[in-house]
């Protein structure tokens, strides 16, 4: 599966922030989701948010969209927040 990357404003959600993945994971990699954790499917990626890498986040649909989760440390680390534009390379990771 090759790496897609994209150019994306960040959100601020409920449950912390996200991007708006430009693409249907199924679709484009041919892996169906699996199940993250309690009530949440989904599928596990590793890449890049403006050159800062990332192991582990996570692409879940959410109104009919799907959205990459950030965790505060990873947009610390990139020093972005909600409102800023970033560059996002995500590769779904092998067996997830």
């Amino acid at each position: 599966m090759k790496p897609k990357t994209f150019t994306v404003e960040i959100q601020s959600g409920h449950k912390g922030d996200g991007v708006v993945v430009p693409f249907d994971p199924v679709a484009v990699w041919g892996q169906l989701p699996r199940k993250l954790w309690r009530g949440r499917h989904g599928h596990v990626v590793g890449g890049k948010l403006n050159n800062i890498k990332f192991d582990e986040s996570f692409i879940v649909p959410r109104a009919r969209k799907f959205f990459l989760l950030l965790g505060k440390d990873l947009t610390q680390a990139a020093g972005v927040s909600a409102g800023d534009l970033v560059t996002v390379t995500i590769k779904a990771r092998a067996g997830q």
